[in-house]
């Protein structure tokens, strides 16, 4: 049985079938399209099963919608384990906490939190860890002071160096000099600042001739973002590339290399449908930091203790992100397409990391 909570809104799905289903259409529609007829019953799921959580960071962007849909997913593989989902509409830190603090006064055998704000957390994650809780901390590393114990996430320094290569890969054999442009929907974000990091490293590594301007403020609102953007454009016209840390820029970018059929190269995160499109165009190249794994990850490890007892490893489990271009794009539409592709994607991944995890897992960052 599936409890998806988010916000105030309470859905009961009495089959896991049903769920990935709901979920597939996240990933396509949005979390609030889902729920939009939903109001608060106040009851919560009547399953006498373990319950375990993942608190998303907004049900409407597609890099939280991903994560909700993985750890469904991960949960949905261990028979007898109750899934709960839940967050704001948009990116809340306030609201967010909120919601997870709502799950942490209801019974729970485990929780993870996908937050873009690790300090505010920080304290009602000790609390919850003080009961005895296991926690999960998934994307962004938890602040010191809250007691979790497992890290899944990117190194996302790495990240932005393997889209740095995949732009300067687009660009004129023999490029020596020139100009890149950076900006990022959040400054001050840990995770997209190591994205940052990471490009400019490359950048300056692989084309030492390069200027790398920026990171400069794009905005997390699409109108914002797109206005953002076009303003660099017009400011920086014999620019080698522009590249972005998350997806906004991805769809901001898409469109205006599109709409000036410039030449110079684009390059963003995340797997937003229309971004994909743009990638098969040739308008642009992504990078996934594979928001999915991450989720299946969490899901299945909490899934797992509250039924069978198995222990939760402690440290940090880095996990891989995925270039995407048109040379792999067709096969990752395919993927995208449906829960089912998905799952049969994820699963072995998942499994070879839980089987052999040590390569990949280090000191919580």
């Amino acid at each position: 049985m599936l409890d998806v909570s988010v916000a105030q809104c309470h859905v009961s799905l009495t089959s896991s079938d049903v769920g990935r289903r709901a979920f597939g259409a996240l990933a396509l529609g949005g979390l609030g399209a889902v729920l939009a007829a939903c109001g608060d019953d106040g009851a919560g799921s009547a399953s006498s099963d373990p319950t375990v959580s993942l608190t998303i960071p907004s049900q409407s962007l597609n890099f939280s919608q991903e994560a909700a849909e993985g750890f469904e997913f991960g949960v949905g593989t261990v028979a007898g384990v109750t899934a709960r989902i839940g967050g704001p509409s948009f990116i809340d830190g306030p609201e967010q906490l909120r919601v997870f603090q709502e799950f942490m006064a209801r019974p729970t055998a485990g929780a993870s939190v996908f937050t873009t704000n690790p300090q505010l957390f920080a304290r009602a994650l000790q609390a919850a860890a003080g009961k005895g809780i296991p926690l999960i901390a998934v994307d962004n590393p938890p602040a010191s002071a809250a007691h979790v114990g497992l890290f899944i996430g990117n190194d996302n320094a790495a990240l932005g160096r393997l889209l740095a290569d995949q732009i300067i890969a687009e660009l004129p054999p023999g490029t020596k000099d020139g100009t890149v442009v950076l900006g990022t929907t959040t400054r001050g974000a840990y995770v997209l600042d190591q994205r940052i990091v990471g490009m400019q490293a490359e950048f300056r590594e692989r084309i030492p001739g390069v200027r790398v301007l920026g990171p400069y403020d794009t905005g997390r609102s699409l109108e914002e973002n797109h206005a953002g953007w076009a303003a660099l454009v017009e400011a920086n016209p014999d620019a080698l590339a522009f590249a972005g840390t998350g997806d906004p820029d991805a769809l901001s970018l898409a469109a205006l290399h599109e709409e000036s059929k410039g030449d110079w190269a684009a390059g963003a995160f995340d797997l937003e449908p229309q971004a994909l499109l743009a990638v098969k165009r040739g308008d642009l190249v992504v990078v996934s930091p594979e928001h999915y794994l991450k989720g299946v990850l969490a899901g299945r490890l909490l899934a797992e203790h509250a039924k069978h007892g198995t222990p939760i490893p402690a440290g940090w489990i880095r996990t891989p992100g995925l270039s995407v271009t048109r040379a792999n794009i067709d096969e990752v539409i395919a993927r995208q397409a449906s829960p089912a592709a998905k799952q049969q994607w994820f699963r072995a991944q998942t499994d070879r990391l839980l089987a052999n995890p040590n390569p990949l897992r280090m000191p919580i960052p």
